[in-house]
């Protein structure tokens, strides 16, 4: 049986004409609830005409309970009107659900690591780093609520150029001698100088401090030259071949765009490209059924890599899922920040979410698709008014919990009706009862963008139900309650599927 309210009345429907139905809002009140096209779509198949399939679902949904009538518009399609009593059984079984509601959607359930941010211990993690971490752990937080059970971690290279680099300079500093063209500048270089020992653990610890601030707590973390110590075990096994005094993997020849280069000539050191490789194996032989990473657009490439290696080992590449995501630019005052973990000029996450507070910056990471470029004015999402929309969202939920407080202590239950539904109300039932596609579209697309989208509208629904009806002390009180504490619940998991607070007052 379908899981919500929507899907069970298109299912209904569905059984009443034979065919899969599938319901979508209109703009229009006057267009009925729900309505569906599906004449439409059979008309080719059964040789009829679309009106006069239509005519035949409106008459078979007419007999349904929660259809009050059914009309027949435009070239073929079909507007349903509900009974009152579908919105009471709806919100009835939302607020039932309680916390769960829109949980447990995915079939089969998984589990899954999602591996994010991955910065090198070089210094504090910057914004966008943070995109990275934003999307991942709110894509974690989606297949969470699926059903999926799911592990965080983060992987990172603990030796190489890189960090010899880091090392340098800390050590140039120091010394008192200038931190090397190539090295790394900074007030963070400094501060890691004046104290002994190597730096990097000093690094790692505060990163994981920005990290834990920023919401994201990690399960496991991975380092680059541990997990490099299965590579000469692995690398019998890939498809390879000697060029250049090279080691290359012939990985053009199993998806890849081309051939790479696993061990460099002369030294032989590996490059990143072999440390995939052993680390691909690792997660894999844990028992994880997929492996997520979390990766800059610069990283293209290294979908079809992954999965190359991932077919010379003889593991099904459907396992291995790779989601990029589009830089983030910060302007203030019209001018664009720029990022360099190198210079000096750069914008540290811990400081950005000094400027804008941690809920503004996790929803303006998350709330474009991870195709598209961001673009922050930091000025507008540091107001803390109704003009940013995370603030607007919360105010809802703020607003709830105020009602709430004010609710005698008998307030009924019963969600009874007095008198009919005012168009309010409908709405705002309908936009509740949209939670558990909404989540399951999220998940399997990993596009967690669409969850404040949603959370936005369903506040929009909320404040104008708010400023149309009374809710204490009015004759509709006990339903008007439990649509509040239904919208609250509900406002509430969008904004934790997206790592901000639900506050209970503002």
């Amino acid at each position: 049986m379908p899981a919500d309210p929507i899907s069970r009345l298109a299912a209904a429907l569905g059984s009443s004409v034979g065919a899969e139905v599938t319901l979508e809002r209109p703009g229009e009140a006057e267009y009925g609830d729900y309505a569906t096209n599906v004449a439409l779509q059979l008309a080719g198949s059964r040789r009829r005409p679309p009106r006069e399939l239509a005519a035949e679902i409106a008459d078979a949904a007419a007999g349904l309970e929660a259809v009050e009538r059914a009309e027949v518009a435009g070239p073929g399609f079909v507007n349903f009107f509900l009974r009152d009593e579908w919105f009471a059984a709806a919100l009835g079984e939302i607020l039932a659900a309680g916390d769960g509601y829109g949980s447990g959607v995915a079939e089969p359930r998984e589990r899954v690591q999602v591996e994010m941010v991955s910065a090198n211990p070089t210094g504090p993690i910057l914004v966008s780093h943070a995109r990275n971490g934003a999307y991942g752990d709110s894509v974690a937080r989606l297949l969470e609520l699926a059903g999926h059970e799911v592990a965080r971690e983060y992987y990172y290279n603990d030796s190489g150029l890189q960090m010899e680099r880091f090392r340098a300079s800390v050590d140039a500093v120091r010394k008192g001698e200038p931190v090397p063209e190539d090295g790394y500048h900074g007030d963070y270089v400094r501060d890691l100088a004046a104290v002994d020992g190597d730096p990097v653990p000093a690094m790692l610890e505060s990163m994981e401090r920005t990290l834990e601030r920023f919401r994201i707590h990690f399960d496991s973390w991975a380092l680059q030259s541990v997990v490099e110590e299965r590579l000469p075990e692995l690398l019998p096994r890939l498809d390879t071949y000697e060029k250049d005094g090279a080691l290359w993997a012939r990985s053009s020849a199993y998806g890849d765009e081309e051939d790479r280069v696993l061990l460099r000539s002369g030294d032989r050191s590996p490059t990143y490209r072999a440390a995939d490789v052993p680390y691909l194996v690792d997660k894999l032989d844990r028992g994880f059924d997929r492996a997520v990473y979390v990766l800059g657009a610069d990283h293209h490439g290294t979908r079809n890599w992954y999965a190359a290696v991932a077919r010379m080992l003889g593991y099904d590449p459907a396992r291995i899922e790779v989601l990029l995501y589009q830089p983030v630019h910060l302007t203030r005052g019209g001018e664009q920040a720029k990022m360099s973990k190198r210079r000096g000029d750069v914008v540290f996450l811990d400081e950005f979410l000094d400027e804008i507070g941690v809920d503004a910056a996790r929803w303006y990471l998350v709330n474009r698709g991870p195709d598209q470029a961001i673009d922050i004015d930091v000025d507008l999402a540091a107001e803390r008014t109704q003009k940013n929309p995370v603030y607007y969202v919360q105010y809802a939920h703020a607003r709830i919990a105020g009602i709430l407080r004010n609710a005698p202590d008998n307030a009924s239950d019963n969600l009874s009706l007095s008198s009919p539904l005012a168009p309010e109300e409908r709405e705002l039932v309908k936009r509740l009862a949209e939670l558990p596609s909404v989540v399951a579209d999220a998940a399997a697309k990993r596009g967690p963008q669409v969850v404040p989208a949603y959370a936005i509208r369903l506040a929009d629904d909320f404040h104008r139900f708010y400023h149309e009806h009374r809710v204490l002390e009015s004759e509709q009180q006990a339903f008007r309650l439990g649509l509040c504490r239904a919208t609250q619940t509900v406002i509430a998991r969008c904004l934790d599927l997206v790592g901000v607070e639900a506050p209970e007052r503002m």
